[in-house]
């Protein structure tokens, strides 16, 4: 007995595969982010700062982990990235910001293209329009 599928069946398979390999490398990633963000942000020129004090600490654990925040400091803006496991706050002011945005860019770029489900699921996509 032979099993024939037809091309709508076989191109949403397809699609289905490759979003499933999209996400699992995706979740795979997220547990290097912390670690990968740090390197741009230090690669980027933003100082690693340590909260010696309880205060310090304090304020380190109320900014939105693992988000770049914006920060005023004498009318003057900065950008914050807190990292509370080490003790640890990364700062750059609006050229670092924008050298760490760029070289975001550059290794999403980079890791698209070793990705073939993501070049797989992006070409597919225009057999579905």
């Amino acid at each position: 007995m032979k099993i024939t599928h037809s091309p709508v069946a076989n191109t949403l398979s397809l699609l289905a595969c490759s979003v499933l390999a999209a996400a699992m490398i995706a979740l795979g990633a997220g547990c290097a982010s912390t670690k990968q963000t740090e390197d741009l942000l230090s690669a980027a020129g933003f100082k690693a700062r340590h909260a010696a004090t309880a205060e310090q600490q304090a304020q380190l654990k109320s900014l939105p982990a693992r988000k770049v925040s914006t920060v005023e400091k004498g009318g003057k803006k900065y950008y914050v990235y807190p990292d509370a496991a080490k003790n640890i706050i990364y700062v750059g002011d609006s050229a670092q910001y924008a050298e760490y945005q760029k070289l975001r860019k550059e290794q999403q770029w980079a890791e698209e293209q070793a990705n073939p489900a993501v070049q797989l699921q992006e070409a597919t996509v225009w057999w579905l329009d």
